[in-house]
């Protein structure tokens, strides 16, 4: 499979594919193809799996597309104004990624729910209790709001993100929640009662604008 992401602000990855093979997305994802990529709806992996991807946000079924009788083209394009991020998922490499945040992958990428262990991270981390994890073996694609900041943490190493800006991590990282320090901080300093803390080793990727950010930017305008 080969692809190449194009546009903006409203990304879209474009895929082509050997005959035979495929590539697994949610409802509704897909953009436009070729005429010679046969759609086929599925659980992909049970009604287990299914019913963990409906609470990590995403769609019950899932849809898997195969190129037949020669190469195929599919397209993939953001919901979100922002980036499209390719990974390349392996079994001792999981990431976990926010909800929702899943756009297309190669069959070999599993999609599932990810809880949070501690709970305080998950009321007040910025992104739930539920988050999503890619594991498995294949490339996959993901959405982020809008731009996409790497950082790679060492062991041991912080970093301290506002809610809602953490849009994935390497699965050996940690989150937990701290609260804001001082009264006055809290009260006058606009910044809320918790941030979230992402603790290393692993790659964190955060994002410029989360929707939550944005609908706060635009709701004022629409009084």
């Amino acid at each position: 499979m080969q692809y190449k992401i194009e546009g903006t602000p409203l990304p879209v990855v474009i895929c082509t594919l050997e005959p035979g093979e495929q590539m697994i997305t949610e409802r509704g994802s897909m953009s436009w193809m070729s005429p010679n990529m046969k759609m086929e709806t599925t659980s992909n992996g049970g009604v287990g799996k299914a019913l963990g991807r409906m609470f990590a946000g995403e769609a019950l079924f899932q849809n898997r597309y195969t190129a037949e009788g020669g190469s195929g083209m599919i397209a993939f394009a953001s919901s979100f104004p922002g980036s499209i991020v390719a990974l390349d998922i392996t079994p001792d490499k999981p990431v976990i990624i926010q909800k929702r945040a899943f756009l297309a992958s190669e069959p070999g990428v599993e999609l599932s729910v990810q809880f949070q262990k501690k709970v305080a991270a998950g009321f007040f981390g910025g992104e739930g209790f539920i988050m999503q994890k890619l594991s498995g073996r294949g490339k996959a694609f993901v959405e982020i709001d809008g731009a996409a900041i790497e950082y790679q943490l060492a062991a041991g190493e912080k970093m301290i993100v506002d809610t809602g800006y953490l849009a994935m991590m390497d699965a050996t990282c940690d989150m937990s929640v701290e609260t804001v320090s001082g009264a006055k901080n809290i009260f006058f300093g606009g910044e809320g009662l918790f941030n979230t803390v992402i603790t290393g080793p692993g790659k964190i990727v955060l994002q410029t604008m989360p929707i939550s950010g944005l609908a706060n930017a635009v709701r004022p305008a629409g009084k």
